[in-house]
């Protein structure tokens, strides 16, 4: 005979799936720029925002504090994490060395499934534009999607759940950087690359299963992404939309 789960078990699980709803919500719009770094997260504009209740937002205001996404002064509650030309350099930093080490092990177990979706999703975001207008919010989420799995595709094979869980989280905090560089990437301040051509030759070497080449062009792009959008966050302005 299945047994019911209990009323207290019940209410237990649906206090965690909207913190969970919560937390994605509040994510995707850090993520995306809709809440800008610094800005002061108010539960009571939150929940108007996303129309739900008080504890699953500072459930989820909890866990995007431990990620990063989120900082909690006592005096002022909680904001957006700030960003910083110390913290990218510092970001970088960590990605390069964590690839290095992910993408010899991915280039070694990896089996021809993973090769084609290697394959696949560098197709996929070799057809998507970037953005011309500072204010495609939609268009730049798009192509940091598609972006964001190309690159998740080159390491999936290196079969660790532990290394994979932290490359996700760093890809996470140099997302929020990346907006930066894909929505005024046209700026005088910007510097110009063929990215789709960067991204070819990584993956090309990663099929080639030549791992020194793979990690010194991964090397070479993350450094020259990072450096141009550090350029931008030192012009005038860089993150003021166009009048």
């Amino acid at each position: 005979m299945e047994i019911s789960p209990t009323p207290r078990t019940d209410t237990a699980a649906n206090a965690r799936t909207l913190a969970s709803q919560a937390q994605e919500l509040l994510r995707k719009d850090i993520l995306s720029g809709q809440l800008a770094p610094g800005q002061r997260l108010r539960t009571k504009e939150l929940q108007a925002r996303y129309g739900l209740g008080l504890s699953p937002l500072r459930e989820s205001l909890q866990r995007l504090s431990a990620e990063g996404m989120v900082v909690n002064d006592e005096q002022r509650g909680f904001a957006v994490a700030p960003v910083s030309v110390a913290e990218l350099e510092d970001l970088t930093v960590a990605r390069t060395a964590l690839e290095s080490i992910m993408l010899p092990m991915a280039i070694a177990k990896g089996t021809a499934d993973w090769e084609a979706d290697i394959v696949a999703a560098f197709h996929r975001l070799s057809r998507t534009p970037l953005p011309l207008d500072p204010a495609a919010l939609q268009d730049a989420s798009l192509w940091e999607m598609r972006h964001r799995a190309f690159h998740q595709a080159l390491v999936a094979g290196c079969g660790s759940p532990w290394l994979l869980r932290m490359h996700a989280q760093l890809v996470d905090q140099s997302e929020r950087y990346r907006k930066i560089r894909i929505l005024h990437h046209q700026e005088r301040s910007a510097q110009v690359r063929d990215v789709n051509a960067e991204h070819q030759a990584v993956m090309d070497a990663v099929l080639r299963r030549d791992a020194p080449q793979a990690i010194d062009l991964m090397h070479r792009h993350l450094v020259a992404t990072s450096e141009a959008t550090a350029k931008l966050m030192q012009a005038p302005n860089p993150t003021e939309k166009k009048s």
